[in-house]
């Protein structure tokens, strides 16, 4: 049975309470029973003792020693993988869309994570806990596409470190609202919590991490005034394309968070973004993999339809 739990900040989380944080990630915890764990001083962050009130940064190392019966128990499930990429260290799929890519608060079940511990068994990373094995990075739950499975921590470590220094190409494909007159934008505003809404990203020059986004018209579509862009990110903050497309007025379709108060004829399940291209050093053999998702069935039917 689990009596540890250990966690490593990502950015969506920079400046949250950890007494708060620990109760998202798990929601099986009590907001007052996490504080009294702290208050017993078996919460450490980098290794040192904290209090409640304490807040994390991206990059910070938790280790909470958790009663077993606290932690929930994260089952294999054999859900069906389109994969592109796999050998001995790394897997890349193909993720669909309306699936969470790791268990969380109210998703224990049919999460990204449930489906590769079935098929890969044992053989994942363990370095971001119990809740996110083989788990380096992710995408929204209604984005399609590319997401790299670790199957060990030195691989974990290596596509992490890889991941910090932004070196991993990532090339998005997205049609949004408006016709973008540049055939190429560079949008470089730092992305950070929106001081209004915390659940939502912003451009944040106060507190906002560096963020630049590299934008290539494809196809205008003049008629239905839709614009078919490919996004390379030369960083990867949460939310990135999504707001940054948004901060120059050509949010993405479909997107109920950032294109408020945009409407189309269109009946979407959350925003037409797909992590398309991939590329990386293999974490053992150093070679360059470059694996290429195809477009999601609703994407391409949707340029059909515009053409």
């Amino acid at each position: 049975m689990i009596d540890h739990f250990h966690y490593i900040v990502t950015d969506e989380y920079e400046d949250m309470r950890i007494d708060k944080l620990i109760s998202e990630l798990i929601d099986s915890f009590s907001r007052s029973y996490i504080q009294k764990i702290i208050k017993d001083s078996q919460v450490t962050v980098n290794g040192k003792i904290v209090k409640a009130s304490a807040c994390v940064h991206e990059g910070d190392e938790i280790d909470m020693d958790v009663p077993p019966s606290m932690v929930p128990e994260i089952e294999a499930q054999d859900i069906p993988l389109d994969i592109i990429y796999e050998d001995n260290d790394v897997l890349v799929v193909n993720k669909p869309k309306d699936m969470v890519v790791h268990p969380a608060a109210g998703h224990y079940r049919d999460t990204l994570v449930n489906a590769v511990m079935y098929h890969c068994k044992d053989n994942l990373s363990g370095i971001n806990g119990v809740m996110r094995p083989g788990i380096v990075h992710r995408i929204d739950k209604d984005t399609t596409g590319s997401i790299i499975i670790c199957k060990n921590d030195n691989s974990h470590q290596k596509i992490a470190d890889q991941l910090k220094e932004h070196s991993i190409k990532r090339i998005y494909h997205a049609i949004c609202y408006g016709i973008i007159e540049e055939d190429e934008i560079t949008v470089d505003a730092p992305i950070g919590r929106s001081t209004s809404d915390r659940k939502k990203m912003a451009i944040n020059h106060q507190n906002g991490k560096h963020a630049v986004t590299h934008v290539k018209v494809l196809k205008r579509f003049e008629k239905d005034k839709f614009t078919y862009v490919q996004c390379q990110l030369e960083t990867g903050r949460t939310h990135q394309i999504r707001v940054h497309l948004s901060s120059i007025g050509h949010p993405l379709l479909g997107d109920d968070v950032y294109a408020s108060g945009r409407n189309s004829k269109f009946k979407l399940q959350g925003q037409c973004l797909h992590a398309k291209t991939l590329g990386f050093i293999h974490p053992v053999t150093e070679e360059y993999i470059e694996t290429d998702a195809p477009l999601p069935e609703y994407f391409s039917h949707l340029l059909e339809i515009l053409q």
